[in-house]
């Protein structure tokens, strides 16, 4: 694929496009994939990822920058990546911020915002066939499924963290699933987006500072080397998922779209504003904490409010905040597209 002209209103884009996928993989039932969906980059994005091949290696290898750039669409995938980069030491850290304070209202905005992509989502989708129609059923019972399913507690093993970088990497290329929730299931959330990401700002902070004491820190140690794997695990998932999903896109166009609608759909349950967390506990009713001290999830009881609360109004204007502003994204995207 050859790099399109940008302007530099475009390149400011792109990197705001990366700053809203990068927020968007760290909340768990979030896709950063919907974003590049709705944006109207979604397949330029994963033609560019599937460039990353043994060509691409080899022009690379050979020296040959600007022709391994022009391959792989190197401009476009650099400001979407800097923006996701910047995305997750500053919005992700305001995100962090509001869910612990402000959950309910979070969760509503994120609610709307998934209700909205579906309806930018399907409304253009006209291939209803039978077929289809199963694959988007199969798609929504998916996404319920996995909301369902109970975590497993943190493992710092370095080959599981691997796996997890590859797996987690799925909510950036698919759309519906959170790679964010997929590690809260495979119980390393806290580990690699949170622990691990602050122990490289800490690092960072300290090298500005020429503070080199935390080499005889081994936590510090072995959280970096963690987000070492974790970022290999990533970038290998991104071109193999990119790989398969380019093939499906090409091959199997309208039907990938039905299963993309329905994981969207079934990705609801996730982010569903109304629920506590469930944390597991022992034989006398106490929570158990994990090795790093935070307190085990194990799922969410989700209810319907029933008082007519300010606290639920706000919610429920939140919720129309996030469709409206997903509407607007997806007007944008329209006329980008155009």
């Amino acid at each position: 694929m050859e790099s399109k002209h940008r302007t530099l209103s475009d390149k400011i884009w792109l990197v705001l496009k990366g700053l809203a996928m990068g927020a968007a993989n760290k909340v768990p039932g979030v896709s950063g994939g919907v974003v590049a969906y709705v944006a109207g980059f979604y397949e330029e994005f994963i033609y560019s990822l599937q460039k990353v091949n043994k060509t691409a290696f080899k022009l690379l290898l050979g020296g040959r920058i600007r022709s391994f750039a022009r391959y792989v669409n190197g401009r476009f995938l650099f400001l979407l990546i800097f923006g996701m980069i910047i995305s997750y030491f500053s919005v992700s850290k305001i995100l962090d911020i509001a869910i612990e304070h402000y959950p309910l209202y979070v969760w509503s905005a994120f609610f709307g915002m998934i209700i909205g992509s579906v309806y930018i989502i399907a409304k253009d989708f006209n291939e209803w066939s039978r077929a289809n129609l199963i694959i988007l059923c199969l798609g929504i019972v998916a996404g319920i499924g996995i909301s369902l399913l109970k975590p497993a507690t943190q493992n710092d093993n370095l080959i599981f963290v691997f796996f997890c970088g590859i797996i987690g990497v799925s909510g950036m290329t698919l759309p519906g699933l959170s790679g964010s929730f997929i590690l809260i299931l495979l119980g390393n959330y806290v580990l690699l987006l949170v622990d691990s990401v602050n122990a490289l700002f800490d690092t960072i902070s300290d090298l500005i500072r020429g503070d080199f004491s935390f080499i005889n820190n081994p936590f510090r140690i072995r959280l970096l080397k963690v987000l070492a794997i974790f970022t290999l695990g990533s970038a290998t998932g991104l071109v193999t998922l990119s790989n398969f999903l380019a093939f499906l896109l090409i091959r199997f166009k309208n039907q990938t779209n039905a299963a993309i609608i329905g994981f969207i759909t079934g990705s609801l349950g996730v982010v569903w504003p109304w629920k506590k967390p469930i944390f597991e506990t022992n034989t006398l009713g106490e929570i158990n904490y994990d090795r790093v001290g935070d307190p085990i999830l194990t799922n969410y009881d989700r209810f319907i409010p029933t008082q007519f609360s300010t606290e639920n109004i706000i919610a429920t204007i939140f919720i129309f905040i996030g469709i409206v502003s997903v509407m607007a994204l997806g007007k944008y995207g329209e006329n980008t597209r155009a």
